[in-house]
C-alpha cells in the first residue's frame, strides 16, 4: 500500500513561486503525478513524471512549472514559478492510483 503526504502549499502573490513536495511510503516504481482541483471544477492533470524521467505537462503550466523526483528520498516535487490566480487549487500527488490529501495553493492578484 502507498501513502502520500503533500506539503509546501500556501498563499502567494501573482508572479511568485512555491515548491510542493510529496513524500511516498512503499514502492514508488512507476509514474507519479501532480493534479489539482479548483473550487467547482473537476480534478485536472498538472504534470506527470515516469520513473525513468519522462515528463508531461498540462499546456496551462508549461514553461512555468517543473516536476522532479528524488527516488532515493521517495519524494516528488513541483516547482511552480510565475504563479497566476488561476493556479489556485488544491494540489494532489498521485502514484499507482493512490492519492494524497492535497495541499492548498492560493494565488492572490
Amino acid at each position: 500500500q502507498v501513502q502520500l503526504v503533500e506539503s509546501g502549499g500556501g498563499l502567494v502573490q501573482a508572479g511568485g513561486s512555491l515548491r510542493l513536495s510529496c513524500v511516498a511510503s512503499g514502492s514508488i516504481f512507476g509514474t507519479m503525478g501532480w493534479y489539482r482541483q479548483a473550487p467547482g471544477k473537476q480534478r485536472e492533470l498538472v504534470a506527470t513524471l515516469t520513473y525513468g524521467g519522462t515528463t508531461n505537462y498540462a499546456d496551462s503550466v508549461k514553461g512555468r512549472f517543473t516536476i522532479s523526483r528524488d527516488n532515493a528520498k521517495k519524494t516528488l516535487y513541483l516547482q511552480m514559478n510565475t504563479l497566476k490566480p488561476e493556479d489556485t487549487a488544491v494540489y494532489y500527488c498521485m502514484l499507482h492510483g493512490y492519492w494524497g490529501r492535497g495541499t492548498q495553493v492560493t494565488v492572490s492578484s
